[in-house]
């Protein structure tokens, strides 16, 4: 029976161009949309561009075009990155797109009504000179750990500048000392909802990794704290409540409701019912968020509290599918230091099928990684070699016109038949690393088998064994074109062209008829 699955990759924001971290912390989701599609499960994978809040409105002064220009450039630049890394997105939308925008509204009037959200009056800091209210991230200040000048919102050691410790800060803008003043502001109350997200957390955490287990239980065993939802910009989604028509929606709120609002785009476009996919009542059903370590409490406690507050039965996201950080030559990914490498600057250099393999077999699954192009080149010459071979040798054996007619061995089948099962549980259980060493298992298996029944010698001293060997090894190549599929999807499509092989499907692939060999490339090039 299908099962219909939701897979949300966190909303990337339109900043500054996507490195390889960016890469390794979403590419689960499309392992996971691929791998459901080939099991026959109806699935809607969705993500967009994070348009707002104030790094834009920052960038877009010191550029001096609008916030629009600069989202607009980010969110043409990430379509492109995530199609040129074949990711399946049925849908990759922005944060400002009128659709998304209306029905954030709709969302967030619902929450209000049902008295999950509540006004709060702040003393804010207020800068005279450019007469506005400064978000913390407009502001500078001396840490009160370190002792380095950091902007408001964090400090490069960490530290998390308090209200106390804002007052009297700079203004980034124009250098004047801010004072403060009462400023009203919405907040989601989030220790009313404590009891429900813990009753949440204790019945899903099983099916998360540790670090989201951990940073949740840790906010949770703080206590939830209220959550301002409003900030004086004017770049933004508005607040559709009366009395807060000079504030925007913060993009926290904004984004992480935006799986919701590219669901119900998706659904209406292609005549599908929303309810289908969302509705608790569909028990089968399988909600993944994918995201790194940063945006872990924003899919683990702010997104369910949000979704509990609509008070509409809607299906709490079951699988926190969140990475640890990818560094670079053993450094932290810095723009300003110049320290890694952009997905497009990447896409210059590498093979973006072992480049996908390569993330996902080193990546920061359940710690932080570390990425070296050494490494990635052993990654892709081992595929190169271990599959690319093993193809090649096959399917280009001298004199073969087409895969003979043959019997096939049944120890590979009773194997590949148990990959199937192994690989499959290890992907339903986010262990991807460990598929993806079930896969290179796999190709040494096959070219043992290869080495080891020695066709070249039973070419000439058995005719029918040869065709034997052939045939098994043409079985073997075409059931990893499955089991490739959602790691290396385009190298997947070039074996099935080479063995006419019309269905893609986790199933295992028992009979090859008839195929002429015609057009064998290498499916790679060492480096």
């Amino acid at each position: 029976m299908s099962r219909k699955i939701v897979i949300g990759g966190a909303w990337p924001y339109a900043n500054s161009s996507l490195h390889l971290g960016h890469l390794a912390a979403l590419i689960s989701g499309d392992v996971l949309a691929r791998y459901h599609r080939l099991k026959g499960d109806e699935v809607i994978f969705v993500s967009g561009t994070d348009c707002h809040g104030t790094p834009i409105t920052e960038t877009a002064k010191k550029e001096k075009v609008t916030p629009k220009d600069v989202a607009e450039k980010y969110h043409k630049e990430f379509s492109e990155v995530f199609k040129k890394m074949s990711f399946s997105y049925d849908l990759y939308t922005k944060t400002e797109d009128e659709y998304h925008k209306e029905k954030v509204k709709e969302l967030f009037k619902k929450i209000y009504d049902n008295g999950y959200i509540i006004e709060k009056i702040d003393d804010d800091n207020y800068c005279s000179k450019c007469n506005k209210f400064v978000a913390d991230r407009e502001l500078k200040l001396k840490c009160p750990s370190c002792g380095n000048e950091t902007k408001g919102d964090q400090c490069d050691c960490g530290y998390v500048p308090t209200k106390e410790d804002l007052k009297g800060a700079i203004c980034n803008e124009c250098g004047n000392v801010t004072t403060t003043r009462q400023n009203k502001n919405l907040y989601l109350e989030l220790p009313k909802l404590q009891s429900d997200i813990e009753e949440y957390v204790n019945k899903n955490k099983s099916k998360w990794r540790k670090n989201a287990q951990n940073e949740t239980n840790k906010y949770l065993n703080e206590g939830l704290k209220e959550r301002a939802v409003t900030r004086n910009l004017n770049w933004g989604v508005d607040i559709p409540i009366k009395g807060f028509e000079d504030k925007k929606m913060y993009v926290w709120i904004d984004a992480v409701l935006g799986y919701l609002t590219a669901t119900m785009k998706y659904c209406k476009k292609n005549n599908l019912n929303f309810e289908e996919w969302w509705k608790e009542n569909n028990s089968d059903n399988i909600v993944y968020m994918v995201h790194g370590k940063d945006n872990i409490v924003f899919h683990s406690i702010i997104l369910p509290a949000l979704l509990i507050g609509l008070n509409e039965n809607i299906h709490l996201p079951d699988v926190m599918v969140s990475t640890e950080y990818l560094n670079f030559n053993d450094q932290k990914f810095s723009k300003s230091k110049g320290i890694g490498l952009t997905i497009i600057e990447a896409l210059d250099k590498f093979d973006t099928e072992t480049l996908r393999f390569h993330l996902i077999k080193n990546g920061p699954e359940t710690k932080d990684s570390n990425f070296t192009e050494e490494d990635y080149i052993l990654t892709h010459n081992e595929i190169t070699n271990k599959l690319g071979n093993f193809v090649n040798r096959t399917l280009k054996y001298k004199g073969l016109s087409m895969i003979p007619k043959g019997v096939l061995n049944t120890d590979v089948e009773k194997y590949i038949k148990e990959k199937y099962i192994e690989i499959s549980d290890f992907i339903e259980g986010i262990e991807f690393r460990k598929a993806t060493l079930s896969i290179i298992e796999l190709l040494d298996f096959a070219n043992k088998y290869y080495d080891d029944k020695k066709p070249w010698i039973q070419f000439k001293e058995n005719l029918n064994e040869f065709n034997n060997i052939i045939y098994t090894c043409a079985i073997i190549i075409a059931n990893i074109s499955n089991l490739i599929s959602p790691f290396m999807p385009i190298t997947a499509e070039k074996i099935r062209g080479y063995l006419n092989l019309k269905e893609e499907k986790w199933e295992y692939i028992n009979k090859i008829d008839n195929i002429e060999l015609n057009n064998i490339y290498p499916l790679f090039e060492r480096k």
